[in-house]
């Protein structure tokens, strides 16, 4: 085994195609949803295909208990953890004036905490080469009127990159890297759950000065350079994957 991998929310987009970016001979990965077996199933058969160790895990993040057993879980299987991506989450468009206490908190709990738990987890298992990377948004950096406005998310995804630089400092010295992708209008798989309509996301296409919405595999590329030995030297940085959507 060359590398052992926890990948979160991989059953659709992003994290779909980042665990059949890094799948080859010799990498072992975790693959994680919170209730997409199926489409979970559908990654591991793919990767395994590729020469991957894949096992899957079920388990809602905004739960405190399920990013500490994940981690174990992939300390217990593999032996090893290298490398965390932490791409769980989910969009909530919700105006400010309309969130309730407790939507605006599952956003926290799903997203900012579920990162900081799995961070906190995984510390101790991580040594010269270790990678910790965080899949955040546009939402948290695109605030100008056209473009479309997510409160809650932006508030979590905001709190996720600030860990992620906190994070940088502390574990530099041990040959740890931490950093951020910023994905910007990404096109979702066609069963998945999109925050917004057809005709609202063509709308976007006129704030994106790539002309187009990208696509999963286009971010996958940006994590699995993050996580490769090529970026030792790249910590506590944001990488905009976003079209110049966010300049």
């Amino acid at each position: 085994m060359t590398r052992a991998i926890l990948i979160t929310g991989a059953a659709s987009g992003i994290g779909a195609a980042t665990c059949l970016r890094l799948a080859a001979p010799g990498v072992a990965i975790l693959a994680h949803t919170r209730r997409n077996q199926a489409g979970l199933d559908r990654v591991a058969d793919a990767a395994r295909a590729a020469g991957a160790t894949l096992v899957t895990a079920l388990g809602d993040l905004a739960d405190p208990s399920v990013p500490q057993a994940l981690v174990d879980a992939a300390v217990a299987g593999f032996g090893r953890l290298d490398t965390i991506i932490s791409n769980a989450g989910f969009a909530d468009r919700t105006k400010t004036a309309d969130l309730t206490d407790d939507a605006f908190a599952r956003s926290l709990d799903a997203i900012q905490w579920g990162f900081f738990r799995l961070a906190r987890a995984a510390i101790p298992h991580l040594g010269v080469g270790g990678r910790i990377i965080a899949v955040s948004s546009f939402v948290a950096h695109a605030f100008r009127p056209g473009v479309a406005v997510f409160p809650a998310s932006a508030a979590a995804k905001a709190g996720m990159e600030a860990l992620v630089k906190a994070l940088a400092l502390e574990l530099a010295a041990r040959g740890v890297t931490v950093n951020a992708v910023v994905p910007g209008f990404i096109r979702k798989d066609a069963a998945a759950h999109a925050a917004l309509a057809p005709e609202a996301l063509q709308a976007q296409l006129a704030n994106i000065p790539a002309g187009r919405v990208g696509l999963p595999d286009e971010v996958a590329a940006a994590i699995a350079f993050l996580a490769s030995a090529d970026a030792a030297y790249i910590t506590g940085q944001t990488l905009h994957v976003s079209g110049g959507l966010v300049i």
